[in-house]
């Protein structure tokens, strides 16, 4: 069979405060088109639908609107897991009957040993599971690490392997050898959620979920992660988004990447704060653009946030690659020997550019006297 793999979709998510779910929307319009072009027989999401275990409304109506739109209108079977972002509890409500439509949804880890036969291939659908979670499924106290009890896991799935059929497992995990984005919530402690990759081999095809980088997991051919259809952090900025085409019928299976295009794309910007507000200073960007700004500056600039949205109104993140020059300039004696009420009158009109009104020294000088008697 013929399937597209995707996931990490975070639907309701935000960049810097900014909503994505215009963005959101046209990645899955992408993402249908490709299933319809390519003739897949089923889209599988492994994992993250959700950016909120308590999704906001309109994620919610617009998740629905994708899936009742791949599944009923377009007649795509859907094979899917929640993840780390999602609740399984929320997320799987209605799932016994979503089966009906070819839909299928598993939340709990006790549910991921009854695989889906389609089209001469198994999938074991296996969500985001804590370690918690093995040990009352298993019943051993002793397991501690999603590790450890991935090597129960698939021992029980591949007991169910029917060697007549391909057989994918579909998960949401760190796999061992992939590295995170920024992006990702870091869901495991001193490496003791990544699960070996030694331990997956048995499987035809392994659709992983939870990285957000194609390229996460490079050392084997028949395991990837899809990464998310969109760019959730400027770590990302460099990357091809896209799916997965993944051909079953050979041996081992084919994998074939289709490219997303971002329809505000995220870009990091390097430059002097003078070149960056030059307006016959061309960048790569539109005005609905996504923007990270990198100023090479060492002085400090007044309102600088504020002045660079006026050139590029979507500025997600700033940060100075040089450090700033804050040290002070040296004062030369006569300006170290004038009294406060001088010193005062010259910083107030660099401050505000005009010099203290008669009230506004009248009520200074009385100020410096109240304080010269509390000290005397």
């Amino acid at each position: 069979m013929r399937f597209l793999h995707t996931a990490d979709w975070h639907i309701g998510k935000k960049l810097h405060g900014y909503d994505l779910l215009t963005e959101q929307r046209d990645a899955y319009r992408q993402i249908k088109a490709i299933a319809k072009a390519e003739k897949v027989d089923a889209v599988v999401i492994a994992g993250d639908l959700y950016d909120r275990a308590l999704p906001s409304e309109e994620a919610v109506t617009a998740l629905d609107d994708m899936l009742v739109d791949l599944n009923r209108q377009e007649h795509f079977p859907l094979l899917a897991i929640s993840g780390n972002h999602d609740s399984g509890v929320r997320l799987g409500q209605g799932s016994d009957w979503f089966k009906s439509t070819a839909f299928y949804l598993n939340t709990r880890l006790e549910d991921a040993f009854t695989p889906v036969v389609m089209d001469g291939t198994q999938f074991f659908l296996l969500p985001y599971f804590e370690p918690f979670a093995a040990r009352q499924y298993f019943e051993d106290d002793s397991l501690r690490t999603v590790a450890q009890a991935m090597q129960k896991v698939v021992a029980q799935m591949v007991a169910a392997f029917d060697p007549q059929l391909k057989h994918v497992l579909v998960a949401h995990f760190f796999a061992a050898g992939s590295t995170h984005t920024d992006s990702e919530t870091q869901v495991q402690v001193g490496g003791l959620n990544a699960v070996p990759v030694d331990l997956l081999r048995d499987f035809d095809y392994v659709a992983l979920g939870h990285l957000h980088r194609k390229e996460a997991l490079q050392s084997e051919p028949t395991m990837k992660y899809s990464g998310s259809p969109l760019k959730f952090s400027t770590s990302e900025s460099l990357d091809t988004k896209g799916v997965w085409i993944v051909d079953t019928a050979t041996d081992p299976v084919t994998v074939t990447f289709k490219p997303l295009k971002p329809l505000h794309d995220l870009v990091v910007l390097r430059d002097s704060f003078e070149d960056l507000m030059d307006p016959n200073k061309v960048y790569p960007v539109t005005p609905e653009d996504f923007v990270a700004i990198e100023l090479t500056d060492t002085t400090p600039i007044a309102n600088v946030m504020q002045r660079l949205k006026t050139r590029f109104p979507k500025v997600v993140e700033l940060h100075r690659i040089n450090q700033i020059d804050v040290a002070p300039k040296a004062l030369n004696i006569d300006q170290v020997r004038q009294d406060p009420l001088t010193l005062l009158g010259d910083f107030f009109e660099t401050v505000t550019k005009h010099p203290l009104t008669d009230q506004q020294e009248a009520w200074a000088k009385q100020a410096y006297q109240r304080a010269q008697k509390e000290e005397g």
